[in-house]
């Protein structure tokens, strides 16, 4: 069985995330193939056709079980684990998305990559991942 790179946790197989960390299990990457920058541009590449914009959205929670150890962690103070391995499997979530409704545009690359994080509920956190679906090849 394998381990996650980061936390050593064991995986299961066909896992996109470790359960415990939120990292991504298929050798680090998590893009499937498409280059996504934040930048306008990809250096050595050229825009051939720009597809529109393109969203990855989603909202996590974490169980009664995850916010009573999250209210322990933050009398003690210091980083609140219960909450960051949250986010980091919705950000990969909203990168998983915006990559799939790219790739169903015919994209083979992301710019101008945005990720915003926001507090919807008591407990809720909505990532969103916007950027602009584009085809690039090499100059």
């Amino acid at each position: 069985m394998p381990f996650c790179s980061k936390c050593r946790a064991e995986i299961t197989e066909g896992e996109k995330f470790c359960a415990r960390c939120g990292s991504p299990i298929d050798g680090g990457s998590i893009s499937s193939g498409i280059t996504i920058v934040t930048t306008p541009m990809v250096p050595g590449y050229r825009v051939t056709k720009v597809l529109g914009v393109v969203t990855g959205l989603t909202a996590r929670t974490r169980g009664v079980g995850g916010q009573f150890v999250a209210g322990i962690q933050s009398l003690v103070g210091g980083e609140v684990s219960a909450f960051t391995s949250e986010i980091e499997k919705a950000r990969g979530e909203a990168i998983q998305r915006i990559v799939a409704k790219a790739q169903s545009l015919g994209a083979n690359a992301i710019i101008g990559l945005d990720m915003e994080t926001s507090g919807i509920l008591q407990g809720t956190v909505l990532i969103s991942a916007t950027g602009t679906a584009v085809v690039i090849e090499s100059e």
